[in-house]
């Protein structure tokens, strides 16, 4: 009886998981900035291995919900902004300067320009 209770529990963790994983690739498809955010993000270069996409967000202005894959960012301007992550709701400030380079792990976000100046940045993806 045991060993049937267990089976059932790694059963119902491993459905759990994999609903979860393409509930989140679904996700991540809709939350497509190029799709939801085209007036800040703007395709420059894809090829089977990367996509780079080139964003301009003016000051003040609030980028609408939107996901990335695992990649690099180069900033190309000095700029503030306010970060709120999903599903934690975390919100934290950063202050980028021109010619930085981040790497950064797949994520869901929204971005607000709280400084004083226009963001800018050529955001490169890495596809799976």
């Amino acid at each position: 009886m045991k060993r049937q209770a267990r089976l059932i529990l790694v059963c119902f963790g491993l459905i759990s998981g994999l609903v979860a994983y393409f509930s989140f690739s679904a996700t991540r498809e809709d939350l497509d900035p190029l799709k939801v955010a085209p007036e800040t993000h703007k395709l420059v270069f894809e090829n089977a291995l990367v996509r780079v996409i080139e964003a301009k967000v003016p000051t003040g202005t609030l980028e609408r919900k939107h996901s990335h894959p695992h990649g690099l960012t180069v900033y190309l301007a000095d700029f503030d902004s306010e970060i709120r992550t999903f599903p934690d709701g975390k919100v934290t400030k950063a202050h980028r300067k021109f010619g930085s380079v981040v790497w950064s792990e797949a994520t869901v976000h929204e971005v607000r320009n709280i400084g004083t100046t226009p963001s800018h940045a050529l955001r490169i993806e890495l596809k799976d």
